[in-house]
């Protein structure tokens, strides 16, 4: 499905036509250009790969510069690939955020915030172990057991326990486009999205 690169700026809120005020997420979108357009004769698939974000030349690697200057278009930070686009593009075009309209509904993908060491409370859920009175010393944030001793003498793999959270690429389904304004790049969408302010997030169609 066709889709664009953009980055998130924050949240804010509008009204809608019936005076409901709505949360929505401001996404700065494109311009994206077109850096490669793969097809099943030659790449095995049909798919394109746009680019977001302008970078200096002394930052590109000279194989990135090369695929960038094949394509015409100046070295860009950010690339993604699409499949299933819809509509011709050709090398070097600029894609803009006229591809999406209001009421369209969208997916997007993000990195969540890192929340860096969590235990099973926090992290899963958990509802602790035992009270938080009578005598109960340290244990009501514990995960409590995690597998048998003697058989079979090994905890499983997926056991959920403490450890990283956050920090990894979430994907958020059927998001309403609430408002397009084309002349500032900018969407908004209905709810919150992953990611912290100035992350760059995947917009598909």
């Amino acid at each position: 499905m066709p889709g664009l690169l953009g980055k998130k700026i924050g949240m804010t809120s509008v009204f809608s036509a019936d005076g409901k005020n709505v949360p929505c997420t401001v996404i700065e979108v494109g311009p994206c250009v077109v850096t490669q357009v793969k097809t099943v004769d030659k790449d095995g698939y049909a798919a394109v790969q746009i680019g977001f974000e302008d970078k200096k030349e002394k930052h590109t690697t000279n194989p990135m510069a090369g695929h960038f200057k094949k394509a015409g278009v100046t070295p860009q930070r950010h690339l993604a690939e699409f499949k299933g686009f819809g509509e011709e593009v050709k090398l070097g075009d600029t894609l803009t955020v006229d591809l999406f309209s209001e009421d369209d509904f969208v997916d997007i993908q993000g990195t969540s915030k890192g929340k860096g060491y969590q235990g099973v409370v926090k992290r899963h859920g958990f509802g602790g172990v035992g009270q938080s009175t009578h005598g109960q010393h340290n244990r009501l944030r514990a995960p409590g057991s995690v597998g048998a001793c003697s058989y079979p003498a090994k905890v499983f793999k997926g056991m959920r326990m403490a450890g990283q959270m956050g920090n990894e690429k979430v994907t958020i389904q059927n998001l309403r486009v609430v408002k397009v304004l084309p002349e500032h790049n900018v969407l908004l969408i209905k709810g919150s999205i992953p990611g912290s302010k100035g992350s760059i997030v995947l917009i598909e169609k």
